[in-house]
């Protein structure tokens, strides 16, 4: 294994990283955005408003988009797998 495919493999995985991890951030990006609005429209400046619907929000996600995740998971595991196989 030289350092082109070790570089391509850890790109192939950044990738798959990012597209995993993104509905999730953008979730809590966005309810973070809209009860920061909300915040400052009311000027209630309680920390801990954004917790529990950031949570929630994050959870569902996962669970509406695990399967999705899984199988970009699961696609990276099985090029890994069969890389290490072959031996290169």
């Amino acid at each position: 294994m030289n350092e082109v495919e070790v570089l391509d493999i850890s790109r192939e995985a950044i990738f798959t990283l990012i597209k995993v991890v993104s509905p999730a951030l953008l979730v809590a990006l966005f309810i973070g955005l809209i009860i920061g609005i909300f915040q400052a429209l009311t000027q209630i400046q309680e920390m801990t408003l954004a917790f529990v619907p950031k949570i929630l929000g994050v959870f569902f996600t996962l669970i509406l988009l695990f399967p999705f995740m899984l199988n970009q998971m699961r696609m990276l595991s099985e090029t890994l797998f069969d890389k290490i196989v072959t031996g290169g």
